[in-house]
Order: structure tokens, then C-alpha cells, then sequence
């Protein structure tokens, strides 16, 4: 079974998920882990969204202190998914580094200011508990 996503005048196909892109995802999750530890990141949060969604198979939602910050934890992780091959990572919202999200494929980075994060919330987003029938017990 194929998943196709379509945003904008662009749609991409998502083949059906193996243990070999569960590798590919899993070693993309600990580079940029280790990045993000290195680089002092705070409240690191990641959130298996593998089955929810067809844009990647993690998301890892994180604070810097500062919008300088913010820009180098950023910086540093870009440097870092090259370095081992990830690949050049698709970024956007670093030119003002209040909130950066960075998609290499199979891991999404959201940096945020703190007030930026907490405003969005976004990890309670994704992190809510699926509702199978349609009612809340």
C-alpha cells in the first residue's frame, strides 16, 4: 500500500514502511538527538508518529534559551545530519530563530523559544491519545 501526501504543487509518495527505512529513521533519530544534547537543548521531547502521519516516523520537539540559541542548536544539527550522511535537511524560520523547523525526511526538529513552544504547545498535539470509536471514556 502506497501513502500519498500532497502539499502544494508538490506530492510525494510514501512507500510502504520496512525494517530498512525503520533503520534509516531510527539512525536519523539518534544523530540528531545527539546533536540537540550537544548543543544544550532543553526539554527534548520525541514523539513516535510512525502510523500517524506520512511525513516522517518522528518528530523531536525542543527549547533553546534565546533566539540566538534557538539558531544554533539549528546550525549545529544541519552541520551534524551532513556530516553523517543524512543528507541536506529541509529548514525553514531560521531567519528570525523564534520557532525553526528542520524535515530531513524520516525526522521532524521543531526549535523553539520558550514562550514560542509553550504558546503552540505542539506536543500535546500530536502526543493526545487516539479516540477509536468517536467517544471519550
Amino acid at each position: 500500500m502506497t501513502t500519498v501526501h500532497a502539499k502544494g504543487n508538490v506530492t510525494r509518495i510514501f512507500p510502504p514502511r520496512t525494517d530498512s527505512s525503520k533503520t534509516a529513521a531510527d539512525r536519523a533519530l539518534t544523530v540528531a538527538l545527539g546533536s540537540l544534547e550537544d548543543s544544550k537543548a532543553e526539554d527534548i521531547v520525541t514523539i513516535d508518529i510512525a502510523g500517524k502521519s506520512a511525513l516522517a516516523d518522528y518528530m523531536i520537539v525542543v527549547s533553546g534559551r534565546s533566539s540566538r540559541h534557538v539558531a544554533a542548536i539549528a546550525d549545529h544539527l544541519l552541520t551534524d545530519m551532513k556530516e553523517a550522511g543524512l543528507g541536506n535537511a529541509r529548514v525553514e524560520g531560521l531567519e528570525t530563530a523564534d520557532w525553526v523547523l528542520i524535515d530531513s525526511g524520516d525526522v521532524i526538529i521543531h526549535i523553539f523559544r520558550p514562550e514560542i513552544r509553550e504558546f503552540y504547545n505542539i506536543e500535546r498535539m500530536w502526543s493526545e491519545p487516539e479516540i477509536e470509536d468517536g467517544t471519550v471514556h
